[in-house]
């Protein structure tokens, strides 16, 4: 008989206390691919250190209690789904998104979330039918902040649930090449990005993109107009950066450190990176950068999805 994926054991009969015992389906787990690239290509959890291994497998057993009491609370069912998906069970995650979206078929957030996590395993319909589908929903009702799951240094929260899901629905359509429906997503996260530099500099940047993909470099431009070196950042500092790169305050190879540079870093900047020289006709030096972006193991980050996105484009050329 079939062995079963350890997504049937996580969670059959909507329970997943216990689990921890099936060594067996946890091994499985990990030879399973977690999701494929655009090039279909495995791609695994990523190797986290035992310490931030322990930190994390910490917060989702608080999460898993938390849901225990009440398993019905959309809520303890969302905190459940983002903390399987720090530690890169995003399969895991999208299951749990899937059954609160069954028992609340109206919860915005629930489709937010699931959203993002379909972005991360490269299924863009998807996550465009999910993130389209918590805008209609969440139409009307006024803004909030999103509390982090993973705090910066600051524990002050930067975005909010319009922003969010704006923001990733537009990531979505700009994944798949359709930059029209990308600017509308992203004039209208606009709406709601300017409460503080992070967001502002997060929803400028692919705004940025996207009006110079669609050949609006005026426009493009006009988006950098309030983007300074001074600006009060907390988390967005790679955006940040990106943006001051692409205003002519920052050269793009100081971008690429690779001495100080994370896999998360050169994911994250390497795009940005690679789009500079792209907009200004240095195409193969663009494929480079995108190329040496893939080669990280940082695949579930945007940079690395879109790198990778481009790469395809460029194939087809």
């Amino acid at each position: 008989m079939k062995s079963l994926p350890f997504s049937a054991f996580l969670f059959f009969g909507f329970a997943i206390s216990g689990f921890g015992n099936h060594a067996t389906a946890q091994n499985q787990a990990l030879q399973t691919p977690e999701a494929y690239s655009l090039f279909k290509e495995p791609l695994h959890r990523f190797a986290l250190a035992p310490a931030e291994k322990a930190k994390l497998d910490s917060n989702l057993a608080i999460a898993q209690a938390e849901y225990d009491k009440n398993p019905t609370d959309p809520e303890r069912i969302i905190w459940l789904g983002r903390r399987l998906a720090y530690l890169w069970r995003y399969r895991d995650a999208i299951e749990v998104y899937s059954k609160g979206i069954a028992l609340h078929p109206n919860y915005a957030k629930l489709y937010r979330h699931r959203g993002h996590r379909y972005i991360t395993v490269r299924e863009f319909d998807k996550a465009i039918a999910d993130l389209e589908k918590a805008a209609k929903l969440i139409r009307g009702v006024p803004d909030e902040i999103e509390p982090d799951g993973a705090p910066n240094q600051y524990n002050i929260p930067t975005s909010t649930s319009h922003s969010n899901i704006w923001y990733h629905l537009g990531l979505a359509y700009y994944l798949k090449g359709d930059f029209k429906n990308a600017l509308r997503c992203y004039q209208e996260c606009m709406k709601f990005s300017k409460i503080n530099d992070d967001m502002l500099c997060a929803t400028s940047d692919w705004l940025y993109m996207t009006y110079r993909r669609l050949g609006r470099v005026d426009e493009a431009k006009k988006v950098l107009e309030p983007i300074h070196e001074n600006m009060k950042i907390l988390e967005n500092f790679s955006y940040h950066k990106r943006l001051l790169m692409y205003k002519g305050v920052i050269a793009p190879d100081s971008l690429l450190d690779a001495k100080n540079a994370t896999d998360l870093d050169i994911a994250t900047q390497g795009y940005g990176v690679g789009n500079w020289y792209f907009y200004n006709g240095q195409v193969d030096k663009a494929k480079e950068i995108f190329e040496r972006v893939i080669k990280g193991k940082y695949w579930a980050a945007f940079g690395y999805i879109a790198s990778e996105a481009e790469l395809k484009k460029m194939k087809k050329r």
